[in-house]
């Protein structure tokens, strides 16, 4: 099995030890490590796949934590570089009832985006299957630099490349900037997943079949739609439309739930060595299946890399929905 690339930041997510409450009224916090790459590869790693993080932690307690929880995540992490000069990235998050959240980040000094194509260990890439990239770190820096090198040497070496935008407005002063720099970024991408709530800014469409023409202009074989308890759907440029139910759930916090399921999927992708050139659908339909109920696990706990679930926990969960069913 080869090994799944993430680029991009590994950062502190401060949750909230209260719910329902906005931002500014929160009291208290405590701190779990997140950052939407790194929690795509912690996914990998816990359900016993092999992974690793191209990315800058400062040195300080917060790039500390990060590279213990990684480890104790199985991820590899001796590519991770240390700042001396810079901090680690830091997100407050608040959760509304229904779990949904609210951001603020702290990335004015990040390490992480003073990640350079210089640090890429382009050696290590011959060993993946697929890279994958999100937009947080696309934002004008040293770091937008190496996501573009990394992908051209994922390309010429034939390694897929898994791209999702995981819109993250609050950071982006200019919201044309980041639409215009996801849709720079899409032909680059054999594999896109978009959310519901991103279809519209990106494309400028309501609908998604509206947007397909668009998105599968290029590079792009397979888009991965995902509506939250409504399921998820998979289309191909060659015409395939497969979707799967959302799983209910009790929810006690969204955060990386997006994550978990385009991790998920990854792995199944990379277990499994699929092809996008010559589509399996029922194996597809399994993948699909697999990723959205691994993400409906996500849900169910609070935080990010702590919510992921073992692949002995996740099909401890599956028998007991299909009890309930």
């Amino acid at each position: 099995m080869k090994k799944c690339c993430a680029i991009g930041e590994a950062l502190i997510d401060f949750i909230p030890n209260e719910k329902g409450k906005r931002l500014k009224d929160v009291t208290s916090f405590r701190q779990v490590v997140g950052g939407a790459p790194t929690n795509v590869a912690a996914t990998v790693a816990k359900l016993g796949g092999e992974s690793f993080v191209l990315t800058k932690l400062g040195q300080d307690a917060f790039g500390d934590n990060i590279i213990s929880t990684l480890d104790q995540c199985g991820i590899d992490t001796q590519y991770i570089i240390r700042s001396e000069m810079l901090d680690t990235s830091l997100a407050f998050v608040a959760l509304s009832e229904d779990g949904n959240r609210d951001f603020k980040f702290y990335r004015k000094t990040a390490a992480d985006l003073d990640y350079s194509k210089d640090d890429i260990p382009f050696d290590a890439i011959d060993e993946c299957g697929i890279i994958h990239f999100c937009s947080v770190s696309l934002v004008e820096s040293k770091m937008k630099q190496a996501h573009l090198a990394l992908i051209e040497d994922a390309i010429k070496k034939g390694v897929l490349v898994s791209f999702d935008p995981n819109l993250r407005l609050s950071l982006w002063d200019d919201h044309d900037a980041l639409r215009k720099t996801v849709l720079d970024f899409i032909p680059y991408a054999d594999i896109l997943k978009l959310s519901d709530e991103e279809v519209e800014f990106i494309t400028g469409h309501k609908k998604i079949e509206e947007a397909l023409p668009q998105l599968f202009q290029d590079r792009c074989k397979m888009v991965l739609y995902t509506e939250g308890k409504d399921g998820a759907t998979l289309y191909t440029k060659s015409g395939h439309k497969l979707h799967t139910q959302g799983i209910c759930v009790d929810v006690v916090d969204t955060t990386g739930a997006g994550d978990s399921f385009i991790g998920a999927f990854l792995y199944r992708m990379l277990s499994f060595e699929s092809c996008l050139n010559d589509i399996d659908e029922k194996q597809m339909m399994q993948h699909l299946e697999f990723a959205n109920m691994y993400a409906a696990h996500t849900t169910t706990k609070e935080g990010a890399l702590n919510a992921l679930a073992t692949m002995d926990e996740l099909e401890t969960f599956i028998k007991d929905i299909k009890k309930e069913d």
